[in-house]
């Protein structure tokens, strides 16, 4: 079963990219309290993800955060290492990568994809939500190859 409107976050673990290393959160604590715009990529550093996914939540960031996002973060089935190497490429610190390795998170969700005809196994699939308090406010699931609904201009269109 997919996560719908309403549902409350899954209670997974997951790794929050940061300057000093890798640090483990539980989503539930992580989503506690605030509104987060959360975008999920199938991997860092590949083409879609890389032009335009993340590129568009920097550059709306501030945008963003003027209607009511306390945080923006990032995930993907990744490690936190790669996370926050590409973060640093082509992020900023306006963007929080937490890491989904294990592809836990997206699992828990009904939102990880069979990626392996491109070598790539189980990822997540390209969407974006609104957290609200730990509660889904807003989920934009892209089909298969697109990317529309879960881009940051999207969002921004709903809030």
């Amino acid at each position: 079963m997919t996560i719908a409107v309403g549902d409350s976050i899954p209670d997974v673990k997951l790794v929050k990219a940061t300057p000093e290393g890798p640090q483990a959160v539980s989503a539930s604590e992580y989503f506690a309290g605030r509104r987060v715009a959360l975008f999920s990529v199938p991997g860092a550093f590949t083409p879609t993800c890389s032009a335009k996914h993340l590129p568009g939540f920097v550059d709306k960031a501030a945008e963003l955060k003027a209607k009511g996002i306390d945080e923006i973060a990032g995930t993907s089935v990744n490690d936190a290492f790669v996370l926050g190497a590409w973060n640093k490429a082509g992020g900023s610190d306006d963007i929080t990568m937490l890491a989904d390795g294990n592809a836990e998170f997206v699992k828990a969700m009904g939102l990880d994809a069979d990626f392996s005809p491109f070598g790539m196994g189980r990822r997540g699939q390209r969407f974006s939500m609104v957290v609200n308090d730990g509660k889904v406010e807003q989920l934009n699931v892209e089909a298969p190859g697109d990317f529309k609904v879960s881009s940051a201009e999207h969002m921004l269109e709903q809030l």
